[in-house]
């Protein structure tokens, strides 16, 4: 039997959305990456910048999503010769059966592999053997999500156990910080696997957040990421 297509983000062209890059935030920002968008989501953030790959109240699942075969996915991943891959979303880990085998595979050939995830989801032991690095963003209450769907107490503590996880948070306001601080606390998260990063799909925003996102960081010993590709070329579409 072949293995399960995986459910993957389309492009205005009619591709898969899998694309060449730099990694535009986290500990890893900056590095030279193939990103895998995968479509789906367990949550539905309120400034999500990918809300095409879940929100089928405005966007018609039927044109944004297909189902990619793992070696077609594969051969598009492989073909930019950058071993060096971001899978992202949407939820990945809604998919992580489908996935493995494609990582897997990716691993042997010497890829270096992180996935993104909103940390509600506990990932398998068969994910766990491949990924290099985990991108765990828990939402807080400024995503709107209510608190039963975004914080599983589980998955934040499977992820706190992991020593490649680190936990990247959105933050709107200067007040997110209380609520930052308590989830550290709760999960015993090392401030330095924590990174703060602000909210923006524009440049200006974004450098204005980040002069007092940057400050608090400083003060709390937290770490801070922008958002690269924002900067450089601003809310598109496979950047």
């Amino acid at each position: 039997m072949s293995p399960a297509p995986l459910r993957v983000s389309r492009q205005p062209d009619g591709e898969p959305e899998i694309f060449h890059s730099l990694q535009g935030e986290g500990v890893s920002i900056g590095t030279p990456s193939v990103f895998l968008r995968l479509a789906l989501c367990n949550l539905v953030c309120t400034w999500c910048d990918t809300r095409y790959t879940w929100d089928w109240r405005a966007y018609d699942y039927r044109v944004e999503v297909m189902e990619a075969p793992l070696e077609i996915v594969e051969e598009k991943i492989v073909g930019y010769e950058c071993p060096h891959l971001v899978v992202t979303g949407g939820e990945p880990l809604l998919q992580q059966k489908a996935l493995a085998p494609l990582l897997h595979s990716l691993a042997r050939r010497g890829f270096s592999i992180e996935v993104e995830t909103n940390g509600t989801i506990t990932p398998e032991p068969g994910l766990l053997e491949t990924v290099e690095q985990w991108n765990v963003s828990p939402k807080l209450a400024n995503s709107v999500n209510s608190p039963h769907r975004r914080e599983v107490s589980e998955s934040l503590h499977a992820f706190q156990h992991l020593p490649n996880a680190y936990f990247k948070l959105v933050v709107v306001e200067p007040s997110d910080l209380e609520e930052i601080v308590a989830l550290v606390q709760t999960y015993d998260i090392p401030r330095n696997r924590v990174i703060l990063m602000p909210e923006g799909r524009d440049p200006q925003h974004l450098r204005e957040s980040s002069e007092w996102l940057s400050r608090i960081c400083v003060k709390e010993g937290f770490r801070f990421s922008s958002r690269l590709h924002i900067l450089l070329w601003g809310d598109k579409r496979g950047t």
